[in-house]
């Protein structure tokens, strides 16, 4: 069974994942920069996923700071719901400009396959939210794109990110989560805070879904998923961590072979040929059409 001729997921991707997001145990969710990631999440049996923006630029070779273009999210937002079926939190940045063209992004992401929007409280040029010298809009105006992106969705859900705690302190950012969630949004994403006090006291002063950020080499101390349920939250996020691990093997592959002048040193720790071809279901596209003949996997040929 492959997305070509899967018909077995009739609820929309959005209720689906605030079925999720209300269960007893806090819902894990890894970052999935690309298709073949979302996959191998998928095996792993994580039940949801999320498309980072930061991720997403960054195998782009771009940086973070609100480069990336709506087509280029909606193409992998695509890509990752279809090939893997689960329901994907897209990381939409600030909206992508102002009201009209957040009910576009919206609108856009949904019809990709999405079962969430997050949406942020940043200007542009933006920046990754664990940095420094973030500048903020208005809480009315954030309001105002909440709202907007309430209009558009069908199922869709939308989480509001804030980025206040790190710019204007916690009482600031707890001000602005009520602010968007009186606005429509379905769940609460604050951003870079750096105490599990802050956790705990974010989380009893707001009555609403809310989502962690457990990235690496930020300002949030390396903290469980488990400890994050004990905080109060329903949802964490790996966002960047799928990719940073593909970018240190890639990197060390390309110096083993500049150097060596062979991968031969590092077979051991590539998937082979056949965990590839069963990962992304390879005789289940050539079962679909009888003209292919199935194909059968060289053997594992290896120096002894």
């Amino acid at each position: 069974m492959n997305w070509l001729n899967d018909t077995s997921e009739t609820a929309p991707p959005g209720d689906r994942l605030a079925q999720l997001w209300r269960g007893p145990a806090i819902l894990k969710i890894p970052g999935a920069h690309n298709a073949l990631a979302g996959l191998l999440a998928k095996r792993a049996g994580f039940r949801a996923l999320y498309l980072s923006g930061a991720a997403l630029s960054a195998s782009l070779g771009l940086a973070d700071l609100g480069i990336l273009g709506l087509d280029e999210l909606c193409l992998f937002t695509r890509m990752i719901s279809r090939a893997t079926a689960l329901p994907l939190i897209v990381d939409g940045d600030t909206g992508f400009g102002g009201i009209l063209n957040v009910m576009r992004t919206v609108r856009e992401v949904e019809d990709a396959g999405a079962a969430a929007i997050q949406i942020e409280d940043q200007q542009l040029p933006k920046k990754c939210g664990h940095l420094n010298d973030k500048r903020l809009v208005p809480p009315g105006e954030m309001a105002a794109r909440i709202a907007a992106a309430v209009r558009a969705r069908r199922h869709l859900r939308i989480i509001a990110r804030t980025d206040a705690a790190g710019v204007e302190g916690l009482e600031a950012a707890v001000a602005r989560a009520r602010i968007y969630r009186e606005a429509g949004a379905d769940a609460i994403f604050p951003e870079a805070l750096t105490t599990a006090e802050m956790f705990t006291t974010f989380a009893r002063a707001i009555d609403a879904p809310l989502l962690a950020n457990m990235t690496e080499f930020g300002r949030t101390p390396y903290f469980t998923a488990a400890q994050f349920q004990s905080f109060g939250f329903n949802m964490v996020i790996w966002p960047v961590s799928s990719l940073r691990i593909a970018a240190q093997a890639i990197g060390d592959l390309y110096d083993s072979l500049m150097r060596d002048g062979t991968v031969e040193p590092l077979l051991h720790r590539m998937q082979t040929r056949a965990q590839l071809y069963e990962t992304i279901g390879y005789q289940d596209y050539e079962a679909l059409d009888q003209s292919i003949a199935r194909s059968l996997v060289p053997p594992d040929v290896r120096r002894k």
